[in-house]
């Protein structure tokens, strides 16, 4: 940790906190162009992602070399922008896999890094801003603030009304977010009338049977789940079942051996066409699906076999298959014994 002595800075230049903008007293060690306020937010931002940008943010803060010809600035000016655009691409990403771990505190400042440098590249009224904005507000929104959610959502919103060719993926995610906030302040019918347009505008890019699509029908479940309204509730969770037979039939070119041996269960299956962040988020609901169905009172064990299926193979396809380890062992054990059990046969 180093301190900032202010007689070394430019005169007229004032160095503020790479997460809060106050004005800053401690420089990065590693990289000497990123400041905080304070050691909790130096820490808090390494956590996140600055350990992994560190050395990408000399190239991109570092004065600009002195040179002669317009052909060397605009070579220089294009490196400049294609390092930026990384940079953008990198923290996005990595918010957004932490916020499908469910690390809300720690979303936030990739989020912010990934914001920060989409208003330098894009401008402070792009649509390129929306799905940043989105991140930071779904962490929010998960971390209890909603205030804070709410301004991110309605500048999202403003923009996807101002931009005439916006994408129905980046609507469809808007409108479950504004789902999930509205949930959040109890207030039922706003959320499912947001939840019901993210699942139309899902569809229409993936089709009704993805998991993105799946993942509206969720929350919604989830809605009437707080309502009390069960069988409602229940029919939408077996909609997102049909996530399940996905996994299980459509992606999965599935070479399945099964055998005991003392203590372990070893399943061998291909690997399933979807990204990570796809995966996680298919790890999410699934497990709350489980969770749900584990605690009802009347227990369906058909239904918790074929979530349990699915939560194997998808634990089992995040591992390289070229080196082969054990899946979680509680989680087989119990597929085993309800396929046993009750006999349940796959597709």
């Amino acid at each position: 940790m180093a301190s900032v002595n202010p007689l070394s800075n430019a005169k007229g230049v004032k160095l503020v906190c790479e997460l809060c903008h106050s004005p800053a007293y401690i420089q990065c060690p590693g990289c000497k162009v990123t400041y905080y306020c304070d050691a909790d937010h130096q820490r808090a931002d390494w956590t996140s992602i600055h350990e992994k940008i560190c050395q990408l943010l000399i190239p991109v803060r570092a004065a600009f070399p002195f040179l002669t010809s317009a052909e060397e600035r605009a070579h220089s000016a294009e490196q400049l922008l294609q390092r930026k655009k990384h940079l953008i691409d990198l923290t996005t990403k990595e918010a957004q896999r932490l916020l499908y771990e469910g690390r809300h505190v720690d979303v936030i400042p990739a989020a912010t890094h990934a914001l920060s440098f989409s208003i330098d590249v894009y401008g402070l009224t792009s649509v390129e801003l929306v799905p940043v904005y989105l991140i930071l507000a779904e962490a929010n929104i998960g971390l209890g603030n909603l205030t804070q959610a709410e301004e991110y959502l309605s500048h999202a919103y403003w923009t996807v009304l101002k931009t005439t060719d916006c994408s129905n993926l980046i609507r469809s995610k808007l409108h479950r977010n504004l789902g999930l906030l509205y949930s959040a302040k109890g207030e039922f019918e706003e959320s499912l009338r947001h939840l019901s347009n993210d699942i139309y505008y899902a569809s229409t890019v993936s089709g009704p049977s993805d998991i993105s699509t799946a993942g509206g029908y969720f929350h919604m479940a989830n809605v009437f789940f707080r309502q009390n309204k069960m069988d409602i509730a229940d029919s939408l969770y077996s909609e997102v079942d049909r996530l399940c037979q996905i996994i299980s039939s459509s992606y999965l070119k599935l070479l399945e051996y099964i055998y005991v041996t003392d203590q372990f269960i070893l399943i061998c299956c291909n690997v399933l066409a979807i990204d990570e962040n796809q995966e996680a988020e298919a790890l999410q609901i699934l497990s709350a699906i489980y969770d749900i169905r584990e605690q009802a009172a009347k227990k369906e064990p058909a239904k918790i076999a074929k979530v349990l299926h699915a939560l194997a193979m998808l634990h089992y396809l995040r591992v390289d298959f070229k080196v082969v380890s054990l899946p979680p062992k509680d989680l087989l054990f119990k597929l085993l014994a309800y396929r046993l059990s009750f006999q349940i046969k796959y597709s």
